[in-house]
């Protein structure tokens, strides 16, 4: 009788524990989304039960003090803040543009004037920079901003908007291709008018996404030109519903100017959104 080799046989998968069962990973992870959901049902019935929406109601959502807002709010208040807004956008984009060249140019003093503003007016905030131009005249005699309480409002939100579009247009010069600038100098135009003529206009497409994001925070950075003391035809939204806020002693007129900035900055956010997937997908 021959021995035969005795060899082990290989051991099967463990099976799962006596008396336990194996819970697989994404049933795991659809009770733990369940559970989730509960808690936070759970939370909104507590808020609903607990909040006392007719005291809400009366100080947030008066209806005869909301109808004292208009028509002013739209004719006055929100007119003011889009001129505040579009000029000193439209100015800050100008002098952003001109720092952001500074910033690239060959010239040293002119990248160090070009840095030293940027550098500044990005760290101080944009509250204490109304306070200075507010205490301007008493530093400068006699001094008088062009444009009276316009020209205060619109240079605050010009100082603002250049230190942070100086950036932004920086970032699009310097996308642009270097072939364009060797092409336009090919065909015999200057460095300035390659720049005017062929690398500007391609910067400015390059950042428009980046650029109505600006927009829509200096539209929202307008609400401090209250702190200029503006009052009667030159109020803009926040200081309007400010001062009927006082006048009413209701909070009504803050919750009517929080949704009339809604009704500017969603759409605007909107379209940044679109365009910047737009520019995405052209990539």
């Amino acid at each position: 009788m021959t021995d035969q080799p005795i060899t082990a046989e290989p051991a099967g998968p463990a099976g799962p524990a006596p008396g336990g069962s194996r819970v697989s990973p994404r049933k795991k992870q659809r009770i733990s989304r369940g559970v989730q959901y509960v808690i936070l049902i759970l939370a909104l019935v507590a808020v609903v039960l607990l909040t006392n929406w007719k005291g809400l109601a009366e100080n947030f959502a008066k209806m005869d003090v909301a109808r004292q807002a208009f028509p002013d709010l739209f004719t006055v208040a929100l007119r003011n803040t889009i001129v505040y807004t579009v000029a000193g956008f439209v100015f800050g984009s100008l002098l952003g543009l001109l720092l952001a060249l500074m910033r690239l140019s060959s010239v040293r003093p002119y990248r160090w004037i070009a840095v030293v503003y940027i550098e500044i007016f990005r760290g101080l905030p944009a509250l204490l920079i109304f306070l200075l131009i507010l205490f301007l005249p008493l530093a400068l005699p006699g001094f008088q901003v062009p444009g009276g309480t316009y020209g205060q409002g619109i240079l605050g939100l010009t100082i603002v908007s250049a230190a942070y579009m100086a950036e932004t247009l920086r970032a699009g010069l310097q996308a642009v291709p270097k072939g364009q600038t060797e092409a336009a100098r090919s065909l015999g135009m200057s460095h300035s008018r390659a720049m005017v003529s062929v690398v500007i206009p391609q910067a400015i497409r390059i950042v428009i996404p980046p650029t109505t994001n600006q927009f829509v925070s200096l539209l929202k950075d307008s609400s401090l030109v209250l702190f200029l003391g503006v009052s009667g035809e030159y109020v803009e939204l926040t200081k309007f519903g400010n001062d009927l806020a006082s006048t009413t002693s209701n909070a009504t007129p803050i919750m009517v100017v929080g949704l009339t900035y809604l009704l500017v900055t969603i759409p605007l956010g909107y379209l940044a959104g679109r365009l910047e997937k737009r520019q995405a997908k052209g990539r």
